[in-house]
């Protein structure tokens, strides 16, 4: 799994506790996770269809620096399959996983269609396309 996005841990994004608010952090994760989905699938007409279950397993505070990976593990024919780990920059705690997170590819009317890829392709790559 490559770790490219690094987000800092600023006071607007803590709950009650100090910590990182959980809500933050996931949408930090589906924005990263969209943007992998776009560049493999070679559409922007990417939605989210699915998150499994969300572990979170270390908190984070002010001033960490926090590290999101995505790896793709599965494509079907108008889908991607995403799995996700977010950890610490500098301790390497994991902070939360999440086993699996389908995109699809949609149309302009929000209908599901096929994107004919089926294996990772890195950014430049796919870009150059």
């Amino acid at each position: 799994m490559n770790f490219y996005t690094r987000k800092w841990v600023k006071p607007e994004d803590l709950n009650a506790h100090g910590t990182l608010f959980g809500g933050r952090l996931l949408a930090w994760i589906d924005e990263e996770a969209a943007i992998y989905s776009i560049i493999q699938l070679g559409t922007t007409g990417c939605v989210t269809k699915y998150m499994s279950e969300i572990n979170f397993i270390n908190s984070a505070r002010q001033g960490d620096i926090v590290e999101l990976g995505i790896k793709a593990i599965h494509f079907g024919h108008t889908s991607i399959t995403l799995t996700c780990a977010v950890r610490n920059k500098i301790t390497q705690k994991t902070i939360l996983t999440i086993d699996k997170i389908v995109f699809v590819a949609v149309d302009e009317s929000g209908k599901p269609i096929k994107h004919g890829r089926t294996e990772i392709t890195y950014t430049d790559e796919r870009l150059r396309e």
